[in-house]
């Protein structure tokens, strides 16, 4: 599989503070925010995600200060780190490039299309990739995301990649990701 390498992109990686996670037993481990579940249907940790979001906001308005316009940012993850791009993009108050959303679902999805306030991402890119056997994650959940994401976007935006998965990644989840960035950031 070829590295994800395109000269011209600033790649920027934060990681996720340890924080205890209900879903695990209360265990501090790596998370954006608490889980108490996977089930669209559990309680979301809303004061969590709002804070990890700002975190991600303060982020963008830094790399802007620096001189990279908003829409030349992407935001992407993987499961919670998708998960809070998703929630990220839709709800900030810049045009971004896009977002490459794998493995994940829209926290506080309840709360959409309307918590995209002014919507300035309404025609945002976005590549949703997700295991078609993924076990932390179903398929089914995916699936419920992209319908709620075609409600607060223009859903010709939208990309759904199915691959058959687990929760993991794969070569041809990787090169899709490539060339969804390359396509959205063309060099300069």
């Amino acid at each position: 599989m070829s590295a994800i390498r395109l000269p011209y992109v600033k790649y920027i990686c934060p990681h996720a503070p340890k924080i205890p996670v209900q879903l695990n037993r209360s265990m501090l481990m790596p998370s954006w925010f608490d889980l108490t579940g996977l089930s669209p249907e559990d309680a979301e940790d809303e004061a969590g995600i709002k804070k990890a979001s700002e975190g991600i906001k303060a982020v963008i308005e830094h790399e802007i200060k620096n001189g990279i316009p908003s829409h030349r940012i992407i935001l992407g993850g993987f499961s919670q780190g998708g998960a809070l791009s998703l929630y990220t993009a839709l709800t900030c108050h810049h045009k971004l490039a896009g977002v490459v959303a794998l493995s994940c679902w829209l926290p506080l999805h309840k709360t959409f299309p309307q918590a995209a306030g002014s919507n300035v991402n309404k025609d945002i890119s976005i590549l949703q990739c997700h295991g078609e056997i993924d076990p932390m994650i179903p398929l089914k959940y995916a699936q419920m995301t992209a319908e709620k994401l075609k409600k607060a976007i223009n859903p010709a935006s939208l990309q759904f990649k199915a691959y058959l998965m687990q929760h993991c990644t794969c070569p041809q989840e990787m090169m899709a990701v490539k060339e969804f960035i390359a396509k959205q950031l063309p060099p300069v």
